[in-house]
């Protein structure tokens, strides 16, 4: 196979809900991390996966960006621009694919790269269980170090325990040997939720799908089901709901880089 950007990487997620009361979760997941040029050449190789058809393993095009028909590269490489990133370099897309024809995919992460092929801005894709989806776009300055610090305001209603008036600040190490994602949460009164990945590379072979698929069978049902049952049990703890707001008019928000005194210009939305 040609193909050799795209990799499976394999890990642990946790989450962890510090106020008003403990509340973690952790469990066991992998995710690809495709390159969206290599898509077709991947479903050409591999027996087990395909692109916007039936297979054990699948991506469709329609579960991220806008769902529309525009391609993906095309709908990244258009925020990069609006918010004046350079543009042309690949794109990698980190995300669980569909499994027997499912997936839901909370987070996704896409690395735009500059044309030399470093990373130019991390763009952070959220989908909630009400069919809503946001995107956080944050720059990367050149010449950062491994681990990249970003923060952002958050603009979409995700989990109905948690109001929309707070702010993420990200934490992430890119693909290599090891891809390591840390999210914070933060309101008025500090941090209040944390979630972490942390995965291993491997290659992206019909063989190593395989064992995927019997490493974690069903993931991505057990992923949703997992997001109903963990607020059930938060609801049974006393946890109080929060109101659900409208989805921002915009379909991104700007972040910054932290640690660089220059923040990029923001895109405004009306709701909050």
């Amino acid at each position: 196979m040609n193909a050799v950007r795209s990799a499976l990487y394999a890990g642990k997620v946790m989450h962890a809900r510090l106020r008003p009361c403990r509340h973690t979760l952790r469990y066991s997941v992998f995710y690809l991390l495709l390159d969206l040029d290599e898509i077709d050449a991947l479903a050409g190789d591999l027996r087990l996966f395909s692109r916007n058809r039936a297979n054990l393993f699948s991506f469709n095009d329609r579960d991220h960006g806008d769902g529309s028909s525009v391609p993906l590269r095309v709908q990244v490489e258009s925020h990069l621009r609006e918010a004046g990133i350079e543009a042309g370099g690949p794109v990698h897309l980190f995300c669980m694919p569909r499994i027997l024809g499912y997936v839901f995919n909370p987070l996704s992460i896409y690395f735009c790269h500059r044309p030399d092929s470093s990373l130019a801005a991390i763009l952070y894709e959220v989908s909630n269980t009400f069919g809503e989806r946001h995107n956080y776009l944050i720059p990367v300055v050149a010449g950062s170090q491994d681990v990249i610090h970003q923060q952002s305001e958050k603009s979409l209603y995700v989990s109905p325990f948690m109001a929309t008036e707070m702010t993420y600040s990200f934490a992430i190490t890119p693909p290599g040997a090891r891809l390591l994602v840390s999210i914070t949460g933060s309101d008025a009164e500090g941090p209040l939720i944390v979630a972490k990945v942390a995965a291993t590379r491997r290659t992206l072979t019909d063989a190593s799908l395989l064992r995927a698929f019997f490493a974690y069978p069903l993931l991505t049902l057990k992923v949703i089901a997992g997001i109903h049952w963990e607020a059930l049990r938060l609801w049974l703890k006393g946890v109080r709901l929060q109101q659900r707001p409208l989805p921002p008019d915009d379909p991104v928000t700007i972040g910054r880089q932290t640690g660089f005194p220059v923040a990029p210009k923001r895109r405004t939305h009306a709701h909050q």
